[in-house]
């Protein structure tokens, strides 16, 4: 199983590609919870989001048969950018299969910015699959999974890795989850630093899986995927629920309210774009349900891809 060294080789293989992304802090953010809070701020990572990490950790590892063959991935935003650059950077053809309701900027970017042909489908996870085993078995693609993989949990790990380098050691770190790779990587480079952290992880009350399969001890599915934190819709996979459980210290849910506060939280008083996914943890550090008062905490922001195009169209409306 994927270790705390495997995190530490991930690091060097990828540091001299991926951004340092910067740790920031807030006084108002500090008065508010009466914390220290460092914000691991992953939205200024290549592709705008930590994915970048575990994407090219996985691909740069790959033979040369799989290289020529190429390398699929399907995913509605961050992974599949995440895949389409690192394939470009290496030579790699890429193609990414999307559901239709991806943001339109995620898929323009994969597509048009970083290279990689999309496919569309239906946005179900059964659709996802189907269509990704079809255009494997077709042309000899290597799945690139967006989180069931241990060098794309390694590769994640570097975050946290590099949160820990830069402010010391911290009480608590704070991270979103959906499929479960970046909290798994989270958790094997923090808890590998030091097992007196605690990690606390974060998932929308619309689609609670996680926080369900921690409690049941084995992975739960969500009915709806109906959430506005578009990157954690996915259920946990056998590998990254083995990790969980045997690490994480309380798996909490936050409200799609609470998430749109943390993000105007974020927009407004810190000037940095985050999208809803990303906002996840720190909504999860607000809503206090984790005592955090005199505490040195991390959080991890895992991205920051928005449309923003009706936004601005808004705008544009009003000034003319």
């Amino acid at each position: 199983m994927v270790d705390y060294f495997d995190v530490l080789k991930a690091y060097k293989r990828i540091r001299d590609v991926v951004n340092e992304t910067p740790v920031m802090t807030s006084r108002t953010l500090d008065k508010l919870t009466n914390a220290e809070v460092y914000l691991k701020c992953e939205n200024f990572q290549r592709i705008g989001a930590f994915k970048m990490r575990g994407a090219y950790n996985t691909i740069s590892k790959l033979n040369d048969e799989q290289k020529a063959n190429g390398v699929i991935a399907h995913s509605s935003g961050n992974h599949a950018q995440a895949v389409a650059l690192s394939a470009k950077l290496l030579g790699i053809k890429a193609t990414i299969v999307m559901p239709i309701t991806s943001p339109k900027v995620k898929v323009e970017a994969t597509r048009d910015t970083y290279g990689a042909e999309v496919v569309m489908c239906e946005n179900t996870i059964d659709a996802r699959h189907k269509k990704t085993e079809e255009l494997i078995k077709k042309y000899g693609y290597t799945l690139i999974h967006p989180y069931d993989n241990d060098d794309i949990i390694a590769g994640a790990g570097t975050a946290a890795y590099e949160l820990l380098n830069k402010v010391g050691n911290l009480d608590m770190v704070f991270a979103p989850v959906g499929g479960g790779g970046l909290l798994s990587g989270t958790l094997l480079a923090v808890k590998g630093d030091n097992p007196e952290i605690e990690v606390y992880a974060v998932e929308p009350k619309n689609v609670d899986d996680a926080y369900r399969s921690l409690i049941s001890g084995k992975i739960e599915k969500n009915i709806t995927i109906n959430s506005i934190a578009d990157g954690l819709l996915t259920n946990l996979s056998e590998r990254t629920f083995k990790i969980i459980q045997e690490n994480v210290d309380k798996i909490i849910t936050v409200s799609e309210e609470e998430i749109v506060n943390a993000m105007q939280f974020l927009w407004e008083r810190m000037k940095l774009v985050v999208e809803p996914s990303g906002a996840c943890s720190l909504a999860g550090v607000l809503s206090k349900q984790i005592p955090v008062e005199n505490k040195k905490i991390g959080v991890i922001i895992s991205g920051g891809n928005i449309d923003l195009k009706d936004f601005f169209n808004l705008i544009r409306k009003k000034i003319k």
